[in-house]
């Protein structure tokens, strides 16, 4: 097991063992233990009781920050020309279409999110082998597939963000910045948690949120009380 740094050992220490905190004072005590020199990402990393390999116990989602990620969202917009104008005048970064599937094809993909048109979808099929690993391909259920392309583009560049339970039961999400005021950060995991708690199949039985932890780049994980959030 790797060695703490300094920093890293006084960071754990201000957070107390066995103590579950609530939103509000871990949204307080990260800013205190984050010592990066650069703005650290927060995320939070929600446990559900799920068994993510039944279909009928996936959960899967999208939630609108209120107060955005603090990242800027590369988005390329794969539309017709008569869409090109709409996608640019929401913010896309990237817009076109037969050029940029050559460029995936070719191996890039440098940006955060792909939204498209129902039109173009059979296009990106043969491109799922490149996509699918990183969580670039559009889908419907996320909003990234739709005919309102330049409302799409609007809502990512805003802070609206997909997440999926992985295979072990855990919903990992970027929810801002330490930069970001306390208020912003309890603001935008509570939309997050309270999404989840809408999402809960019917097929799950017991304890649905397990654990909430709340973390910086590079500091510790702070534990939530479920139950206080």
């Amino acid at each position: 097991m790797a060695k703490l740094t300094k920093k890293q050992k006084e960071a754990a220490s201000k957070i107390e063992k066995n103590k579950l905190y609530s939103l509000k004072d871990a949204s307080a005590l990260i800013k205190t233990v984050a010592s990066a020199k650069f703005d650290e990402s927060v995320d939070i990393a929600v446990r559900l009781g799920v068994d993510p390999r039944k279909a009928n116990q996936m959960v899967r989602g999208v939630v609108a920050l209120p107060h955005g990620t603090g990242k800027d969202v590369r988005v390329l917009a794969l539309v017709t020309p008569d869409k090109e104008a709409e996608a640019k005048a929401a913010g896309a970064d990237f817009v076109g279409l037969d050029d940029y599937l050559q460029k995936i094809k070719d191996g890039w993909t440098d940006v955060d999110v792909i939204i498209t048109m129902p039109a173009v979808m059979g296009k990106l099929g043969p491109l799922g082998r490149i996509l699918g690993p990183r969580g670039l391909m559009p889908n419907p259920k996320t909003g990234t597939v739709t005919m309102e392309v330049g409302k799409a583009v609007t809502e990512v560049k805003a802070g609206k963000i997909d997440f999926k339970v992985d295979k072990t039961g855990i919903v990992h999400a970027g929810i801002g910045r330490i930069s970001f005021d306390a208020d912003k950060i309890i603001e935008n995991a509570h939309e997050i948690i309270q999404t989840l708690i809408k999402l809960k199949p019917t097929a799950a039985k017991g304890t649905y949120i397990k654990s909430i932890h709340l973390s910086s780049t590079m500091s510790p994980a702070i534990p939530l009380d479920p139950k206080a959030v």
